[in-house]
């Protein structure tokens, strides 16, 4: 495997998903994902959606229009912006490995072309994180295809990226080349140095150019003691020095991915539990019954894929192989919910509708779709139900906040505070068994008893009493019957009076 340079170099749904006549891959560094059938169904549907042929670009939507959610990149936001076909441009890459196939590595060229074309001077941009992606990105097109063109690319932005490091917060690279020192504007993240310090290796890799490795030390040293909190990753620093804490899926793939490049650089054991223990972090925190999360719309929906990527280089570059089964979970239940036209969405536990009524970005599509290369299918075909836990905090939420200041929770928090009327948290629970189920609702309600309905599918709701708690450190939980069907089934769980009450939701367990 190309990432193994470093090392070598210093030491020397509604239905069940169908998995028929699934075959390992003969190269042992990529799996043929889920069924050869899948993966390349999911890849061709990717590029007859989105990609224009003729603008070397994919398109942001679907439906090739413009839409003013996300109206963002070449023609008024009609192409993908800056760092959305980078992304795209790795799920291409993600392919090829997995195939070596004429057609995806000519569009590795292709991609970077069309970029280069929307972009030609990659300078023009504010922000250093948009820019690494497009440096890492060409560096691994250097190590797939050996094309020197590519190496150039990502050496001349990781240069550019590089200036603005300095000593401000104790170190690291400024998100934006814009008011730079300025921390009420700016700030340093993960998602600039995690990238960096990736990128940085794998030039030094390829060059042995020493500046390269000393800067990805120097960031990485830093990452560790400021951002790396026993496997929870911080996503910033800014002001006078606060840092904020946002449980992106990206900042833990990306943090992981660094620490595996600085193991196969020293060899050094410590580097690798940092990179297990921030992916253990998001397997046990960011997960609905062992599936990623849904992080939302736009930028969010492509996190997943930069996490699943960092997982598949730590088994192949470092052998840790019990991630396999995590993936292959994830790239099942990713499989089974694409659209009847074979398009991924942004949540992989629930049916993608059809983009011909509803439109999908195509970040959320090349998410599926890299997931589903990166995958080593298991020749199962039962749904994916995993451990039946639904953390509160983790499902959808929309107008209900989370906190985590109560003593007692599970997971990274509860949905707290809970009274405003007309509002839903939704999982979306995954069973092979239709049939009779038992929800276990874990609560706290110290304002007093509350109520609140309980439906499956738009079904007729049930009103389900919580008896007060002592505290809102108190946990209590409640069971309710619920009839399931085979695959993905929406549970909501919803105040539709104004005599609620308050109360926190911790946690949805469900019988299988």
């Amino acid at each position: 495997m190309q990432h193994r340079l470093v090392s070598l170099l210093v030491t020397g749904a509604v239905a069940t998903a169908t998995l028929t006549g699934v075959g390992i891959a003969t190269d042992p560094g990529r799996a043929s994902a889920l069924t050869t059938t899948q993966a390349t169904d999911a890849y061709d549907a990717f590029v007859a959606t989105y990609w224009d042929a003729d603008a070397k670009y994919f398109t942001t939507y679907s439906d090739r229009q413009v839409h003013q959610e996300h109206a963002v990149g070449p023609q008024g936001g009609l192409y993908t912006d800056y760092w959305w076909e980078a992304q795209n441009w790795e799920a291409v890459m993600d392919r090829y490995e997995r195939t070596h196939d004429a057609a995806s590595r000519q569009m590795i060229d292709d991609v970077f072309d069309g970029w280069q074309a929307a972009y030609p001077d990659f300078r023009q941009n504010d922000w250093n994180d948009d820019m690494g992606w497009w440096a890492r990105g060409a560096v691994r097109a250097y190590e797939l295809t050996g094309e020197q063109r590519f190496l150039d690319e990502s050496e001349d932005i990781f240069g550019f990226i590089a200036q603005y490091e300095d000593s401000t917060y104790g170190g690291g690279i400024w998100w934006k080349n814009v008011d730079v020192g300025d921390g009420s504007k700016n700030e340093k993240n993960v998602a600039t140095n995690g990238t960096a310090v990736q990128t940085a290796l794998r030039l030094y890799a390829a060059t042995g150019d020493t500046t390269y490795r000393d800067t990805a030390e120097r960031l990485f040293a830093w990452l560790q003691t400021d951002f790396d909190r026993n496997g929870h990753i911080r996503d910033h620093v800014s002001g006078t020095g606060q840092f904020t804490d946002y449980d992106w899926t990206y900042n833990q793939g990306q943090y992981a991915g660094a620490a595996l490049q600085m193991y196969l650089l020293t060899n050094d054991q410590q580097y690798l539990t940092a990179a297990t223990r921030s992916v253990d972090w998001a397997i046990a925190n960011l997960t609905v019954a062992g599936t990623f999360v849904n992080e939302g719309s736009s930028d969010t929906q492509g996190f997943k894929a930069i996490l699943t990527r960092d997982i598949r280089d730590l088994i192949d570059d470092a052998g840790q192989t019990q991630y396999e089964a995590v993936l292959t979970a994830n790239a099942s239940q990713a499989a089974a919910h694409v659209s009847p036209e074979r398009i991924g969405g942004p949540d992989w536990t629930a049916p993608t509708p059809s983009i011909a009524a509803s439109p999908q970005q195509s970040l959320a599509a090349s998410a599926t779709v890299a997931v589903l290369q990166q995958a080593t299918p298991d020749g199962s075909t039962a749904v994916v139900q995993g451990d039946g836990v639904y953390q509160a905090e983790n499902v959808d939420h929309p107008g209900i906040g989370s906190e985590s200041s109560n003593a007692g929770f599970t997971g990274r928090g509860y949905l707290a505070g809970w009274n405003a009327t007309g509002t839903t948290a939704t999982a979306h629970v995954n069973v092979a068994a239709a049939g009779t189920h038992t929800l276990t609702l874990r609560y706290a309600a110290a304002a007093g008893t509350a109520t609140r309905t309980v439906s499956v599918g738009g079904g007729t709701p049930v009103t389900v009493t919580f008896p007060a708690t002592g505290s809102w450190s108190t946990w209590a939980t409640v069971t309710v019957p619920v009839q399931l069907g085979t695959g993905s089934n929406p549970v909501a769980i919803s105040n539709t009076t104004d005599s609620g009450n308050y109360l926190n939701l911790d946690r949805i367990t469900v019988s299988l």
